[in-house]
């Protein structure tokens, strides 16, 4: 076997990878600077840190089959649910105040917290005296919550919804009486 060939696939190979990686790693910082939407970046991942919170990854107590996976707000997408809800179906003033607070929440660190901590500040929003923090801690509570209960992971495989309920039986005999 050829020594030189063969050095030259190997390195050849990981400077593939690396360059992969490096590439992965541009596109993220290219999102971030060109991002297009209704909600910037930032307001987008603390969308979905609230969402996560709310409905971390896990499984249920009651599992339908041995095989479950554990599911939670962000694998069942339900924070991007929640950005196009919130987008598209809200008026003005309720989207300025999710903009607001979602602001207030980036200043206080959000992101850098805790599972345990994330969970304290939102309940402080529960618990708050400023009506704003409470409507704002409410719509984002029962929207994610309809969000994910809606979804067909859910609705299909933990609440056994079918489409249509009972059964067709074609070419069946009636009995004549």
């Amino acid at each position: 076997m050829d020594r030189r060939k063969s050095l030259k696939i190997i390195g050849g190979s990981v400077a593939g990878i690396a360059g992969l990686v490096f590439a992965d790693w541009k596109w993220q910082i290219v999102d971030r600077l060109t991002h297009a939407g209704f909600f910037s970046f930032e307001e987008e991942q603390l969308i979905s840190a609230i969402a996560e919170t709310f409905i971390p990854d896990g499984l249920p107590p009651i599992l339908p089959s041995a095989d479950a996976k554990p599911i939670g707000a962000l694998s069942t997408g339900t924070d991007q649910f929640l950005i196009k809800l919130f987008e598209k179906c809200y008026e003005k003033e309720d989207q300025d105040l999710i903009k607001a607070q979602l602001k207030v929440l980036g200043k206080a660190g959000f992101l850098d917290l805790s599972q345990a901590e994330k969970e304290k500040s939102l309940l402080a929003l529960k618990d708050s005296e400023v009506e704003e923090e409470k409507k704002f801690y409410q719509l984002m509570r029962s929207n994610t919550v309809m969000g994910f209960t809606t979804v067909k992971e859910v609705m299909v495989d933990y609440r056994k919804y079918q489409v249509a309920p009972g059964y067709y039986r074609g070419c069946v005999d009636v009995p004549v009486s």
